[in-house]
């Protein structure tokens, strides 16, 4: 509600205000640009979780104004995990300096001493994970950066969702809820013979994973859309999909 945020920034002694891009609960995609109008309209500083969206989602942190935004190694750089990174404002990162309450989360700390020693962490630097993301980075430009990736995983997202609603599931999200192309939120379907955990059983042994859901009020379910994952995974998934639905629930419902 961005009128309630507008309200609540008229609180003088709130100084930094933090979002998350993509919120993968649910799937949904906060909208970043709306509510950094109103942070800096109101002097705050801009902090944005892009854990879950960067690289993957085309975003102009400049014009977003995002003084710090975080990441990491895996999610949509396609890399694999190992660390996190940070894009800060210099002015910003130069401000934290002496106020870290941890040794290891000293973000001025681990800046200065790569600027002072050509990029040297400043402890035991994960090797293989920065080897990868590397790799990641060339495989994104090779791709078509963020906006060709963006749309691969959109057209997951589209297909998944389309077919999903066409074997009977519904979405947890609403028309009226912006959708991202990251990760999907299903509610269980209604029929009493219904088991996640067969459910989820019978898609593995097809050769896919998919999460069990974490809205604590709702039964429901993910699956993501993003990774080395194509067009024909999706349609594959969907067809493991019909097929436990055939098997396990109609049945269920004609006895």
């Amino acid at each position: 509600d961005l009128q309630e945020i507008e309200r609540v920034l008229e609180d003088k002694t709130i100084s930094h205000v933090a979002c998350v891009h993509c919120e993968t609960t649910t799937g949904i995609l906060n909208p970043i640009h709306d509510i950094g109008c109103l942070v800096k309209a109101a002097g705050k500083i801009w902090i944005v979780d892009a854990m879950s969206s960067f690289g993957g989602v085309p975003m102009d942190i400049a014009e977003l104004e995002i003084d710090f935004l975080i990441s990491s190694a895996n999610k949509c750089i396609q890399g694999v995990p190992g660390f996190g990174f940070i894009l800060a404002k210099r002015d910003c990162i130069e401000a934290c300096k002496g106020l870290a309450r941890s040794v290891s989360l000293d973000l001025y700390d681990q800046w200065n001493t790569m600027e002072q020693y050509n990029g040297k962490w400043r402890f035991t630097s994960p090797t293989h994970v920065v080897r990868a993301f590397y790799q990641a980075l060339l495989e994104l430009e090779v791709e078509g950066g963020v906006a060709a990736r963006y749309q691969r995983y959109l057209q997951n997202q589209q297909t998944l969702s389309q077919g999903m609603q066409q074997l009977g599931f519904e979405l947890v999200l609403g028309e009226e809820c912006p959708q991202s192309p990251i990760i999907t939120t299903f509610l269980y379907p209604t029929a009493k013979s219904f088991s996640f955990q067969s459910f989820y059983e019978t898609l593995k042994k097809s050769g896919y994973v998919i999460y069990p859901g974490k809205v604590t009020d709702l039964n429901c379910f993910r699956i993501g859309n993003i990774g080395e994952v194509y067009i024909h995974d999706i349609e594959g998934l969907l067809a493991a999909i019909a097929s436990y639905c055939e098997n396990h629930l109609n049945q269920a419902v004609t006895a």
